[in-house]
């Protein structure tokens, strides 16, 4: 793979450190890894451990990069100055967000074919936090959409969205861990169609959906009710082979 590109992400969060597994499996290797250590790092990484809890955690950072010649460093903010600098002299084409704050204009301009992000829901009709809980909540189809970002949470052009398929019996910590994994895998695919100079971005509508805070722990209460009582109106059926 020829694109060249920088891979941010919070310090050992979860959901990157599953995207950064897929992406390495995949062949795509980051020229440089920026980790956020942060008292923020911390709070969301703690969130999404509680979220998969039970599940499978990906590999940690130093497991991965093990045996990778591939530059590790780490700031206290994204958004600092050292980061800014870090990517300047980097020159990325382009910044692949693997669980970060909100990043910066100023960041957002130094590669020249943009930042994407996965996030864990699908656009436009839920941005930001929490998605899967708010989606089961909501009686809503479960996902992840691939897109460029731009100043706003999560209003950029999209790339890939996909659905995840749930089936009778899945639970909330299993859907977040699986849509965790289909992040990565529909990352994957947007460097291999952005290596190939095939992505063509469609513009949300942002008068469509909603942007969410974190779900109270009431309401996500009521969501896994829904989905173990069967009341979700979104379960496929299970394939037959």
């Amino acid at each position: 793979m020829s694109l060249r590109f920088a891979f941010l992400v919070l310090q050992e969060h979860p959901y990157g450190r599953e995207m950064l597994h897929i992406l390495l499996e995949r062949g795509y290797h980051p020229g440089l890894i920026i980790e956020e250590v942060s008292p923020v790092a911390d709070v969301e990484r703690g969130k999404f451990l509680t979220r998969i809890a039970g599940q499978p955690v990906p590999p940690s950072m130093l497991s991965l990069l093990d045996g990778q010649d591939i530059p590790r460093m780490k700031v206290n903010k994204h958004n600092s100055p050292a980061c800014q600098e870090m990517l300047r002299n980097y020159e990325p084409e382009l910044i692949v967000l693997g669980g970060t704050a909100i990043i910066r204009p100023y960041i957002l301009e130094i590669p020249s074919l943009g930042t994407v992000n996965a996030h864990p829901g699908l656009l436009p009709w839920l941005r930001g936090s929490s998605s899967v809980g708010w989606a089961i909540y909501k009686d809503m189809e479960v996902g992840s959409t691939v897109h460029f970002v731009e100043t706003g949470i999560d209003i950029g052009p999209i790339i890939l969205r996909r659905k995840f398929p749930v089936l009778r019996g899945a639970t909330y910590e299993y859907l977040v861990r699986q849509v965790i994994t289909l992040s990565g895998e529909l990352m994957a695919e947007t460097l291999a169609m952005l290596d190939a100079g095939e992505v063509q971005g469609t513009q949300q509508d942002t008068s469509v959906g909603e942007t969410l805070r974190v779900i109270p722990p009431e309401l996500l209460e009521e969501g896994k009710s829904r989905l173990a009582e069967g009341r979700y109106s979104h379960f496929v059926k299970k394939a037959t082979s």
